[in-house]
C-alpha cells in the first residue's frame, strides 16, 4: 500500500487531524523527530567519529534518507531483506551486521553488491567466507570480521582467529578485508552511565588486545565499527571505534528513557490508543494490546490523555488498559491517549506504516518499508 493509498491519506495536512486518526496508531513526532537526528549528527560530527546509523530501529527508507542527509556515511542493516530494501530505497552503502551464510543468501548478497556502491558484511566462520568468495564473481566485496565481546550471539572466539579470518579474506581476490565489528548489545541498557562505562570500557580493553595482534599480522583494520545509542558518549571518548552503529536515538523508548545516556534525545516514537470501554471504576479499556506494542520489554509508558501517575496493563491481544490513581476520574468512552513504546525496534515492525504529525496535524504517512523483511 503507497501512502497515498492509506486509510487516513485524507487527513494529511489538516489541522487537527491527529484527533481524526483510526487507533491504534503508529505516530511520529516529526519536531523530535528531526531534533534527534540533529543532534546525533553534531555529535559525531564533534567527537571525530562516523555514524552508520542502524535501519532495524525505524526501517524507513525516509528516515534513512533523512540521517544520510544529516552526514551518516551509509546505513547498518541487520538482516539481508532488510539491505535489499535499503538499496532499493536508494542508500548507497550499507553494512550487513549479521553474518551471511548459506548459498541461496550469498546469491542475493552478491547480486545485491553488483548493484549497489558501498555494500560490506560481516562474518565470524571460515566457511562462509570460502563460500561468499567462491559465489563472487562480480567487484570485490568487502568483508569485515565479526568479533565476539562476550556474548557469544555472533563473532569470532579469539584474537588469533580474529587474524585467521582476516588473512582468509584479505587473500581471497574476490574480497577485501574492511575492518572489524564489535557490538556491545548486552551493556547498551545499563541504567547507570558510570556502571555502563565501565562495562564498556572492559570490552574496549579487549578489543583494542585484538586490533594490536591484527595490527602486528599486518592486518591493522580500517574501519572499527560498533557501539550503540546507550554507548555512543562513552564509545566517542574511548576512541577506538571508527563508526558507531546508533540506532534507538531517533525514536527513544521507556528502556532508553529509563537509562541515564549523559545526552538528551527526545521521545519521537509512540502509539496513539482510545478508551472502548469505562464501565469498570478505576480504569478504562483501550484499543491497543499485545498486537499494538512489543512486549519483552515491560509495559508501556502513558504520556498523554490520562491523569498523571496513571498505568498501562496488558489486557490481551487487542486490549489495555488504563488504570488511574486513587481517587482520579478514567479517561471517559473515546478518550485518546498516547502512550510512549517499551521497546521500537520491535513495535515498529508490528505496523505497515507511520503518521508524521507535526503537532495536532497529520503531515505524512511513511511506510514501514522494511517490515518483515527478516530473511
Amino acid at each position: 500500500m503507497t501512502p497515498s493509498q492509506h486509510l487516513h491519506a485524507h487527513l494529511i495536512g489538516q489541522p487537527g487531524s491527529r484527533a481524526r486518526l483510526n487507533t491504534p496508531a503508529l505516530i511520529i513526532d516529526l519536531d523530535a523527530l528531526e531534533a534527534n537526528i540533529a543532534a546525533m549528527a553534531a555529535f559525531g560530527r564533534a567527537a571525530g567519529v562516523a555514524l552508520r546509523p542502524h535501519a532495524k530501529t525505524h526501517k524507513s527508507g525516509d528516515i534513512g534518507r533523512m540521517q544520510v542527509a544529516a552526514g551518516a556515511v551509509g546505513l547498518c542493516c541487520a538482516k539481508l531483506g532488510e539491505a535489499e530494501t535499503m538499496a532499493a530505497e536508494g542508500i548507497e552503502s550499507i553494512l550487513l551486521t549479521s553474518p551471511v551464510v548459506t548459498a541461496p543468501a550469498i546469491e542475493r548478497l552478491v547480486a545485491l553488491a553488483g548493484r549497489m556502491r558501498d555494500l560490506a558484511v560481516v562474518a565470524d566462520h571460515r566457511d562462509a567466507v570460502a563460500a561468499l568468495a567462491g559465489a563472487n564473481d562480480g567487484k570485490p566485496i568487502c568483508v569485515l570480521v565479526d568479533i565476539d565481546p562476550g556474548t557469544h550471539r555472533t563473532g569470532v572466539a579469539s584474537a588469533a582467529d580474529a587474524v585467521a579470518l582476516a588473512r582468509q579474506i584479505a587473500d581471497a581476490p574476490q574480497l577485501t578485508y574492511s575492518g572489524v565489528q564489535f557490538y556491545c548489545g548486552s551493556q547498551q541498557h545499563i541504567p547507570s552511565f558510570a556502571d555502563r562505562r565501565a562495562a564498556i570500557a572492559d570490552r574496549t580493553a579487549y578489543l583494542q588486545t585484538v586490533i594490536a595482534v591484527l595490527t602486528e599480522a599486518g592486518l591493522a583494520p580500517p574501519v572499527v565499527t560498533g557501539g550503540g545509542t546507550g554507548t555512543h558518549r562513552i564509545d566517542a571518548e574511548l576512541g577506538v571505534l571508527t563508526e558507531l552503529q546508533v540506532g534507538s536515538y531517533v525514536f527513544m523508548d521507556r528502556e532508553y528513557d529509563e537509562c541515564d545516556l549523559g545526552t538528551s534525545f527526545a521521545t519521537a516514537l509512540m502509539v496513539d490508543t482510545r478508551v472502548i470501554s469505562a464501565n469498570a471504576g478505576g480504569m478504562a479499556t483501550l484499543d491497543a494490546g499485545l498486537k499494538a506494542f512489543a512486549t519483552e520489554a515491560g509495559m508501556p509508558v502513558i504520556m498523554a490523555g490520562a491523569p498523571a501517575g496513571s498505568s498501562y496493563r496488558f489486557m490481551g491481544d487487542e486490549h489495555g488498559a488504563v488504570v488511574v490513581p486513587d481517587g482520579e476520574a478514567a479517561p471517559a468512552l473515546g478518550a485518546r491517549l498516547t502512550a510512549m513504546t517499551p521497546h521500537c525496534d520491535p513495535t515498529v515492525n508490528l505496523y505497515d506504516a507511520y503518521h508524521v504529525v507535526r503537532g495536532d496535524t497529520l503531515v505524512a504517512i511513511w511506510p514501514v518499508t522494511a517490515r518483515g523483511r527478516s530473511a
